[in-house]
């Protein structure tokens, strides 16, 4: 029997308290019930690519990249492959200590298909512990540059589809920050990120921009939403993409104008390839 009225009656109970939703008397709290809300909440966005993956292939691969504890692969897996034949979840993570201890909570609970590899994002991309394409790559709340690791990790194997939550944007704060006063000399814009608070929010919001162009540009159609709740999470864009085949034409030259224009050419490699 389910623990509480929010838990499906199919979800692993021990998982759950592994990933501390439930408590280990197997309790939902007030702060365990927004989190299990929010899982719930993704899992709707993700379960529609899954279909289609496994509508293209019975043995449909899932990498999720900068996994972490692999907390979002664990959920999907049980939510979605623990009761299919078929299909693999991957979780590429740098700490070994994270993937030794994936791996043990993986074998405890017996979900056979997952795998943990503890990588770098050059290795990810060459190893031959990684079939040459996969389905889907997910990047939960992968910080700073991890997202954009990952986005080049999906078009290296030409994923499918890609989930991306974006998280602590930092690297294109700090070059507004480095250039800011040449660009106030320049343009108006650029009272856009005078105030610091303003550079850090510009910054996130631009970085976001500038790879839904990358993916645009390598032939993916985009949707852009808030993943929860503001009174949940700032950390709260959530990127789908769906590889289309058909790139946008315009998107490397936009992205182009708007290095440009804000004096970030510099970053030109991270955005442009």
């Amino acid at each position: 029997m389910p623990a509480a009225p929010e838990i499906r009656p199919e979800q692993s109970i021990e998982l759950l308290k592994a990933l501390h939703i439930l408590t280990r008397d197997g309790k939902l709290n007030q702060d365990s019930r927004r989190k299990l809300k929010q899982v719930y909440h993704l899992y709707n966005f993700i379960e529609p690519l899954l279909e289609e993956s496994f509508a293209r292939s019975a043995d449909a691969v899932l990498v999720d990249h900068g996994a972490g504890k692999s907390y979002l692969g664990f959920i999907l897996y049980d939510l979605f492959l623990k009761a299919r034949a078929q299909g693999k979840v991957i979780g590429i993570e740098s700490r070994a200590e994270l993937v030794k201890s994936s791996r043990a909570l993986a074998d405890r609970l017996g979900f056979a298909r997952m795998r943990f590899h503890d990588l770098s994002v050059e290795e990810s991309i060459t190893s031959a512990q990684l079939p040459a394409q996969v389905d889907i790559v997910t990047a939960l709340h992968a910080c700073n540059t991890a997202t954009d690791d990952a986005i080049r990790f999906a078009l290296h194997k030409q994923a499918q589809s890609i989930v991306l939550v974006p998280c602590c944007q930092a690297e294109v704060a700090a070059a507004l920050r480095q250039h800011k006063s040449a660009s106030l000399s320049r343009t108006p814009l650029a009272e856009i990120w005078r105030h610091p608070i303003h550079t850090r929010e510009f910054g996130s919001q631009l970085t976001n921009v500038l790879r839904c162009l990358l993916l645009e540009a390598h032939g993916y159609s985009l949707t852009v939403t808030e993943l929860v709740g503001w009174e949940h999470s700032m950390k709260n864009e959530l990127i789908i993409a769906r590889r289309s085949g058909q790139p946008r034409g315009n998107a490397r030259a936009r992205a182009e104008a708007i290095l440009a224009e804000l004096n970030l050419t510099s970053l030109a490699p991270r955005f442009i390839y």
